[in-house]
């Protein structure tokens, strides 16, 4: 279907764009399956389904980070073995690390189930919505494997160059998911069951479509038997960048997790217009996070191909077009914010309009903040310190959820005082990053 792209030759800003874009489609389709339960729920079932689907997406999101963490950090080494020319520790590469996160996926899905009733105490669910969001999670949580399926492979994909083929799975997945929402929701009256059942089966189709494409169409990437085996140095390796890049992941969506055990305790109106803004949010910062993720797999093949110039070069390209994107997008959310919102509940939904507005306004001025910071976890994961990646998400989410607790605590500032905190983290986050970037940039190792 797609061919592999090389990131080591070639013109560098055609190259990074040609990578990224499918990248970026491909990840703002995948937030469709959480935003089309959202626009179906917030419309048809009504308030309290919606501030449940949404609280669910926060879990669910710290929960799909850990998984996507763990693909990131191997597809990182899957891009230095292919920019190094070495198909046979890629494959073993792909032996070790699928059986690795294959047994982490089916041991945290049980452990999910086993410890849902305790999990909505810790989100301070409210009790009007504790049944719905339970009844949701229940389901939802049967889509993990499919996840997996879905990121193990597309990371494989991308990390040879192809980032386009996902987006095709991807985007068939969104179409069934939108539809069943639809179908289940409105004419067969599920529920938010039905929302989480059409989640659950595109996820699946996603996830079982790629895995077999991948298997027929890339035989080159294939497992022999002479590749099953485990190597303790390339374990290690492989260790060091999925657990490291898992960490930095699930620490981020850690901190945004008790971001919401604070926002639930505002009450229900808070709880769905964060519900539906974070999403809005989310989309509209998504295409620099990916960008972030391409220029990874870019700085990995080079870094693997020993090409430091390019990596030098292509450095300066990314961030001309992170700053471009930010201060375009972050103006044009100030702009329709109150349009945005009003879409997914509705003009007459005044409270929760005006509260998700304050929120999206005050996140879209500081994107350049959020946009540098996913270069930044990007560079330092694909140069194999994924460690750094971690520090500074450390920095950030400690800032933000220290500083969300204590000005949400000043009667002057309210739940304002949360959104407030967000963009603070980003730039202390920013500049520990940028401190590490020009040390470690003098050392004659680093690129």
């Amino acid at each position: 279907m797609f061919a592999k792209r090389d990131l080591t030759q070639g013109s560098i800003p055609r190259g990074l764009l040609g990578f990224a874009l499918p990248l970026i489609l491909g990840n703002l389709l995948q937030q469709l399956y959480n935003l089309a339960d959202t626009w179906v729920v917030g419309r048809f079932i009504g308030e309290g389904a919606l501030a449940a689907v949404g609280s669910s997406y926060t879990l669910m999101t710290f929960l799909t980070s850990i998984l996507l963490g763990l693909c990131m950090g191997s597809s990182v080494y899957f891009s230095i073995q292919y920019g190094r020319q070495d198909p046979d520790r890629l494959r073993n590469g792909i032996f070790q690390s699928f059986l690795l996160i294959g047994g982490l996926t089916l041991l945290l899905n049980l452990t999910v189930y086993l410890a849902l009733d305790g999990i909505l105490v810790l989100l301070q669910i409210p009790p009007d919505i504790l049944g719905l969001t339970k009844e949701y999670l229940q389901w939802i949580f049967a889509g993990m494997v499919a996840t997996f399926l879905y990121n193990f492979f597309a990371n494989l994909l991308r990390s040879v160059g192809d980032s386009a083929t996902p987006l095709v799975f991807l985007g068939i997945s969104v179409v069934l998911n939108i539809g069943l929402d639809i179908l289940f929701v409105v004419p067969l009256g599920m529920g938010v069951r039905g929302a989480a059942m059409a989640t659950v089966i595109a996820q699946f189709v996603a996830g079982l479509g790629l895995f077999l494409y991948t298997w027929f169409a890339f035989p080159a990437l294939r497992v022999q038997k002479r590749h099953r085996y485990w190597d303790r140095a390339a374990l290690k390796n492989l260790l060091n960048l999925s657990l490291f890049t898992c960490l930095q992941q699930s620490v981020m969506n850690f901190g945004i997790l008790m971001v919401q055990g604070l926002v639930n305790s505002f009450g229900t109106a808070v709880m769905a217009a964060f519900a539906v803004a974070v999403k809005i949010d989310t989309i509209a910062y998504m295409p620099v996070q990916d960008f972030g993720n391409a220029f990874s797999t870019f700085v990995a093949q080079n870094y693997g191909a020993e090409k430091r110039d390019r990596i030098r070069t292509g450095t300066h390209w990314a961030v001309f077009w992170v700053v471009l994107f930010c201060l375009v997008i972050g103006g044009l959310v100030c702009l329709l914010a109150p349009r945005l919102m009003a879409a997914f509940v509705g003009g007459d939904a005044a409270e929760v309009i005006a509260i998700g507005t304050g929120y999206l306004r005050i996140e879209a001025a500081f994107y350049l903040g959020i946009g540098i910071l996913f270069l930044l976890y990007g560079y330092f994961r694909a140069v194999n310190r994924p460690a750094v990646s971690v520090v500074l998400t450390i920095c950030s989410l400690g800032t933000r959820v220290l500083l969300a607790y204590t000005l949400s605590a000043l009667p002057a500032l309210g739940v304002n005082g949360i959104w407030i905190a967000i963009p603070i983290g980003w730039f202390l986050a920013d500049a520990t990053g940028i401190l590490l970037w020009r040390r470690e940039g003098k050392s004659a190792k680093t690129p």
